[in-house]
């Protein structure tokens, strides 16, 4: 399942070179720190068409906080991923390295370069190490498990694990709490340990190996101005009729769209939980946060090369295509 929300000039001659041996650029980092511009300047540079991974842009309706790039600004780059699940939908990191795979191969099959872009880490992660087969996602669990980790912490999420499965804990870092829950999440819906009863984890996919990863690092303070400059631009740009519309259609409060950063307070503003003030507030302090973990994410991540300074930075752009180039030229 692909779809572009953007459309220019394709070129089906067939692929430029063996796929198999095309490096697959990838921009990640924190929130507001110009991921989407410096992936359109790597995606001009190398005739890329761009892959989105982001949790929250895949779906669609969801507009005013996700960030998405305009397509009249987008400088005929085509965009996949973008806009084509249905915000009452759970969409997994599962599915989307699982979608995501198939995108990238048929983007290189026309003789493109994919070049991904987002600040979701877990989505990332699931394409460079895919996860094991495993029961379908109990909705309301999750719901009790993710607020005991919002609440207690993602450490007193791993030690109800060492409980519960001490093997599996042994393995999981007790920060991935993604892998944490969903350990407790297939214990408590079949009574079994995964550790017992996973198969030995897929192999990674052919693809994994050719991602050049680089996180984009920009100064904290300027980070943090964006962040609440861009809060209060989305509030000022109709945030809050945004939600009320989407829970008006039917969209469940509790679901992953209406759950991610920039979208939770207002809908407990709408339900008279806090007050617009405090909504607005708190949010722009949840997305620094979230900016400041998707940093820690990172960096444990092996294999990634930072970059200092913001996408959207001349520099920047120069100097990560540059690096693209050589390595090209170098075989």
């Amino acid at each position: 399942m692909t779809t572009s929300s953007s459309h220019s000039t394709q070129d089906n001659s067939g692929p430029r070179q063996d796929a198999r041996a095309l490096t697959i650029p990838v921009i990640v980092g924190p929130t507001a720190s110009g991921k989407s511009s410096l992936a359109i300047a790597v995606a001009e540079a190398l005739d890329g068409e761009i892959v989105n991974c982001d949790s929250v842009q895949v779906y669609q309706r969801i507009e005013i906080a996700t960030a998405k790039v305009p397509p009249a600004e987008r400088h005929g780059i085509l965009h996949h991923l973008i806009d084509f699940v249905p915000p009452e939908v759970n969409f997994t990191a599962g599915d989307w390295a699982r979608v995501a795979g198939e995108t990238i191969r048929e983007i290189e099959a026309r003789g493109k370069t994919a070049v991904l872009a987002g600040g979701t880490g877990l989505y990332l992660r699931s394409l460079r190490q895919p996860l094991f087969a495993s029961p379908a996602t109990d909705g309301e669990l999750r719901r009790r498990l993710t607020a005991i980790r919002e609440t207690k912490g993602a450490i007193h999420l791993h030690r109800i694990l060492a409980r519960m499965d001490p093997a599996e804990a042994e393995k999981l870092n007790p920060r991935d709490w993604p892998r944490v829950q969903r350990a407790l999440e297939v214990y408590l819906q079949t009574g079994k340990r995964v550790s017992v009863q996973r198969p030995e984890r897929p192999a990674p996919p052919e693809l994994a190996a050719r991602l050049r990863i680089f996180v984009l690092n920009p100064p904290r303070h300027e980070l943090y101005d964006r962040i609440n400059q861009r809060t209060e631009q989305h509030f000022a740009n109709g945030l809050v009729g945004e939600v009320q519309n989407l829970l008006d259609e039917g969209v469940p409060p509790e679901s992953n769209a209406l759950g991610a950063h920039g979208y939770r307070r207002v809908v407990e503003f709408l339900r008279g939980q806090r007050d617009l003030a405090s909504a607005i507030e708190e949010t722009k302090l949840n997305v620094r946060h979230y900016a400041k973990r998707q940093l820690t994410w990172f960096r444990h991540e092996p294999g990634v090369e930072w970059i200092e300074g913001f996408g959207d930075d001349p520099g920047v752009q120069k100097r990560v295509i540059e690096i693209l180039g050589e390595q090209c030229a170098n075989g």
